[in-house]
C-alpha cells in the first residue's frame, strides 16, 4: 500500500514521440489487351476493388480508350495482393488481363 505524501515532489518524465512517416502508396493499374472482355473488367473492378457499376464502367472505358485505368491507391501489401488476385481471376477465366502497381 502506498503512502499519500502531499508535500513530496514527483518527477514527470516526458517521452518524445518519434515522427512516423506514412508508408509509400501504390497505384494499381489495369492494362488494355485485345482479348479480355469489357464485362469481365467491370466484374473484376466491382469484385476486387469494391467499385460501383458506374465507377467500374468509367475505369473500364479508360482502360479501353487510353490503354490503362487506375483502380485505386493502396499500401504496398494491399496493392500487391490486389494485383495477384486480379491476375489469378483473369487466368482462371482464360484472359490475359495485365494488372500492375506503381509507386505514387
Amino acid at each position: 500500500m502506498s503512502v499519500y505524501k502531499p508535500d513530496s515532489e514527483e518527477e514527470v518524465l516526458a517521452e518524445i514521440e518519434e515522427e512516423v512517416d506514412e508508408p509509400p502508396m501504390y497505384r494499381v493499374l489495369l492494362h488494355n489487351d485485345d482479348y479480355t472482355t469489357m464485362e469481365f473488367v467491370v466484374e473484376v473492378l466491382m469484385y476486387v476493388f469494391n467499385k460501383s457499376v458506374e465507377d467500374a464502367t468509367r475505369i473500364m472505358l479508360n482502360v479501353h480508350k487510353i490503354g490503362f485505368g487506375v483502380c485505386g491507391v493502396y499500401t504496398y501489401d494491399v496493392a500487391e495482393t490486389k494485383v495477384s488476385t486480379v491476375e489469378s481471376l483473369a487466368r482462371e477465366n482464360g484472359y490475359p488481363l495485365k494488372c500492375t502497381m506503381e509507386e505514387e
